[in-house]
């Protein structure tokens, strides 16, 4: 398999994105950039068991992430069920049954005639714009499911092919190693955005900032879409709210918080009753700030840099706070070698030591 030199810097990256000190579905965005210098694909997907058991949804920013609700909704997934050998609805069976990446024709119970006449393909990939697809189930080396990542490409588009499929496969278990979920540390984590939205008392949708609105979005994904009832855990935080008012908890009591974890990140909501909100038209205000992994914001950062693979590896550990000879150790290389690339990379950012190096990559935080 012959590659360029930029397919060769993004397969080192995956390979060594696998080797951090952190790993799960929140780093599904720098594995998706690396993917994309790798196989042609216009939209990637992730499917895996979230957090609580349930299906979770990661898909790029795309018209495919803006309708990813669609296909949640019950008839969509029958649909799917008619013309898709294994959905990833169904997670448990694909994991005893799918192993390779696999490329539509095996995907589909039908010809592709007949899943252009779906309620499938017309509810969700052809308002995408997306009708190829290829599939790649992850597994840990024990067997179990990690999850399930897929590649669209749109109707103009050639179709997959077999050096497509044997990309997919060589990567495999760097992919399931960098997105089998880890432990969470709240502490090493990073405030990235905040905002606000106001409902009534029994969660009923009054006012909604496009910045709420697309936290939301990534929060509760095909269960928020801009609909006036809010999601069914948020309902409760504002039950709990509303029984703390009638109890006899103190005025100044913490309000009632809502965790939420997905690919996207940590979220935090919370439910406080305005102040100037009174009688019939009293309301609540949900203020919702995500978290990203440190690490994660880490490697976008790092990525925009646009830093030779060497140096590129060398600054994360640095901004990681690891001591150079660890770092040497890590890398394989000597200290004098760690020592140059240290000193080239401060020359090449303009920065005079660690402390400004962190600074300039995690932005102070």
């Amino acid at each position: 398999m012959s590659l360029t030199r930029i397919q060769q810097q993004a397969l080192a990256r995956l390979q060594k994105m696998a080797l951090l000190d952190f790993r799960g579905p929140e780093l599904i965005e720098p594995v998706l950039h690396e993917l994309h210098q790798l196989i042609e694909f216009d939209t990637g997907g992730y499917f895996h068991p979230g957090r609580d058991g349930a299906l979770d949804a990661f898909v790029e920013p795309s018209l495919a992430r803006d309708l990813m609700y669609l296909y949640f909704e019950p008839d969509v997934i029958a649909s799917e069920h008619q013309v898709i050998r294994r959905s990833v609805h169904d997670f448990e069976g694909a994991v005893l049954q799918d192993h390779g990446a696999q490329v539509m024709e095996q995907l589909l119970k039908v010809s592709v005639g007949e899943l252009v006449r779906s309620d499938f393909y017309n509810f969700t990939l052809r308002p995408a714009e997306l009708l190829d697809c290829m599939s790649l189930m992850l597994r840990t080396a024990q067997g179990a499911g990690v999850g399930v990542l897929k590649l669209y490409r749109g109707p103009r588009a050639p179709r997959f092919g077999a050096s497509d499929v044997a990309m997919f496969n060589l990567l495999e278990p760097w992919l399931a190693r960098t997105l089998q979920p880890g432990e969470l540390d709240a502490r090493d984590s990073l405030v990235h955005e905040s905002a606000m939205l106001v409902a009534t008392p029994q969660g009923r949708l009054l006012w909604t900032s496009p910045e709420a609105d697309a936290l939301m979005a990534l929060a509760f994904g095909p269960r928020w879409y801009r609909r006036s009832e809010l999601p069914h855990a948020l309902q409760e935080l504002l039950g709990r709210l509303r029984f703390a008012q009638k109890s006899l908890a103190t005025a100044d009591a913490a309000p009632p918080q809502l965790e939420l974890h997905n690919a996207s990140g940590w979220f935090s909501l919370s439910a406080t009753q305005l102040a100037a909100a009174v009688g019939e038209g009293r309301a609540v205000g949900v203020t919702i700030t995500r978290r990203v992994q440190r690490v994660a914001y880490l490697l976008n950062r790092l990525r925009t840099l646009g830093l030779p693979q060497r140096q590129h590896e060398m600054a994360y550990w640095l901004a990681r706070g690891l001591p150079e000879d660890e770092i040497a150790a890590r890398m394989r290389i000597s200290i004098n070698t760690a020592t140059y690339h240290r000193r080239q990379i401060y020359a090449r950012l303009v920065v005079n030591n660690r402390h400004e190096l962190q600074a300039l990559l995690l932005g102070g935080r």
